[in-house]
């Protein structure tokens, strides 16, 4: 029985136990697709990595991404954290505060900056849509590996006590091939410009804590719809208080570009058991 180094990492957070845990496998090259979706079940995060050697030229290192119940070829928080955990046990080493990332999405920068880690995400595929939920009559279906059907419900305390009816999510994802739906409200505090939640039960996330790519979706709907104009190219959205896993997302877009990033912080440190 072999033994890997393990780390599950708690992202947009520098405080344990808050944000968004990832379970992070380092050095998993000799196991097969079965295995990891295997141990992504058994975790039962919203996502699981598995750290291998890059076979992309000027990579720094591979990742494979789970959800409980298949692949990613690309998610936010999985990406940040997985790096951390890269970094922290001398996996791979930042050349000038910059790493790649080899994925399912291609080769992705990232940057070190001050204790945060940023990723440059994958181009959003937008288009509007139906969705007859959140008293919204239309959506914009944000494709950037994970899919996610974004609404904007107006006011913060709308994403705050809404009440997600967790059977019409799922089945709108499954019409619309999306992972699920993420929603977003102004505070009307420039330091704090969103309240987000997302919402993926057709994959076995009932509400993911802090969702990246969900809130790459948000900034992608901010940039189709003219929006941005009235926060700027930077903001700061909060998401995970409803499930008690408060954590931030720092987030920069320009015309080229949409950049999630945040603080991360191992919580458990080991090996795993794997046949």
């Amino acid at each position: 029985m072999k033994q890997l180094a393990f780390k599950q990492v708690d992202v947009f957070t520098a405080k344990p136990f808050l944000g968004n845990p990832v379970a992070v496998v380092i050095g998993a090259e000799n196991l097969g697709t079965d295995q990891m979706q295997r141990i992504a079940g058994w975790t039962n995060l919203s996502e699981t990595t598995f750290l291998l050697p890059a076979t992309a030229p000027g990579a720094s290192y591979r990742l494979r991404i789970f959800t409980p119940r298949r692949e990613l070829p690309f998610a936010g928080h999985p990406t940040i954290g997985s790096a951390h955990a890269a970094l922290e046990s001398g996996f791979a080493k930042a050349i000038d505060g910059k790493l790649k990332q080899e994925c399912g999405a291609g080769v992705l920068d990232l940057s070190v900056e001050e204790g945060r880690i940023f990723v440059k995400a994958p181009q959003p595929k937008t288009r509007r849509v139906d969705a007859p939920l959140f008293g919204v009559k239309s959506a914009l279906r944000v494709d950037v590996g994970p899919v996610w059907v974004v609404a904007d419900l107006g006011d913060a305390r709308a994403v705050d006590t809404l009440e997600p009816d967790m059977a019409a999510i799922a089945e709108l994802s499954q019409a619309l091939d999306a992972s699920g739906a993420t929603v977003f409200g102004r505070t009307g505090n420039a330091a704090m410009a969103f309240h987000v939640r997302s919402f993926a039960p057709a994959h076995g996330i009932p509400e993911d804590p802090v969702c990246g790519s969900g809130n790459i979706s948000v900034a992608a709907y901010l940039r189709e719809t003219g929006l941005l104009k009235e926060f700027g190219p930077r903001y700061t959205a909060r998401q995970g208080m409803q499930v008690g896993r408060d954590g931030r997302v720092q987030v920069r877009v320009s015309a080229e570009a949409i950049e999630i990033g945040g603080e991360a912080v191992t919580c458990v440190d080991g090996k795993l058991r794997v046949d």
